[in-house]
This record gives structure tokens, C-alpha cells and sequence, in this order.
């Protein structure tokens, strides 16, 4: 089970990676880490850097991508996102937490694609 989510979960980060791609953003980071949490995707929109959040979900599977982010993992979301920046040396940039929540079938094709700019209010 644990497999097949790692799995899914590299597949999403693709997808959204080439979305992101499409729209505009430059990817800078994937898969960042610090003892803090893990960040999926590090990019950015213009001046804005964006920690990406990628959710990707299955038929079958409990409630929507999105209703996994529940406040406790937004505040880890913040806090892996400063340690980052502070990493970063980029001390007085404009950033910002996306969410791409990702719905796929049986066939790993896309049903449903959701970008939530700001999806987490930080600052």
C-alpha cells in the first residue's frame, strides 16, 4: 500500500510539475528537506517564490485532495517554507503556499486538476 502511494505521489508531483511549467513558473527544487518536513515542489512565479503542496488522490479514496490539508499540516507547511527561505538566505522576498490537488483514475489519467494559489495564508 505504502509503495503504491510513493508511487502516486511521484506521478502527481510530474503532473503538477508540468502544469506549473506551462503557466509559467520555473521549478527550482524538488522533493526539498530539512528536519522540519519535506517541501514537494519549490518555484517560482515571476518574484514570488512558491512551496508547492502537490495532493494526488484515487477513486475510493477518503474525501477530496484538497480536505487533506488540515490546519496542523498548514502550520508545518509554514514552517518547512521559512526554514527554506532562511536556508536560502532569502530573507525580504514575497512568497507565497500553493496547493495542486490532483484527482486520477485507474489508468493514472488526470480527472480532475485543482491550483489553489495562496493556499495557505502565512504572512
Amino acid at each position: 500500500m505504502k509503495h503504491t502511494r510513493q508511487k502516486l505521489g511521484r506521478q502527481g508531483e510530474q503532473i503538477a510539475a508540468i502544469y506549473l511549467l506551462r503557466h509559467g513558473y520555473v521549478i527550482v527544487e524538488h522533493n526539498w528537506r530539512c528536519p522540519l518536513g519535506e517541501v514537494d515542489i519549490v518555484a517560482r512565479d515571476g518574484n514570488c517564490w512558491v512551496f508547492v503542496e502537490v495532493r494526488a488522490w484515487r477513486p475510493g479514496q477518503y474525501g477530496t485532495p484538497e480536505a487533506s490539508i488540515t490546519p496542523r499540516k498548514q502550520a508545518k507547511m509554514i514552517e518547512v517554507a521559512q526554514s527554506y527561505l532562511q536556508a536560502a538566505g532569502l530573507d525580504d522576498v514575497d512568497w507565497r503556499i500553493d496547493v495542486v490537488a490532483i484527482e486520477m483514475d485507474d489508468t493514472a489519467q488526470v480527472r480532475r486538476l485543482n491550483h489553489i494559489r495562496n493556499a495557505v495564508e502565512a504572512h
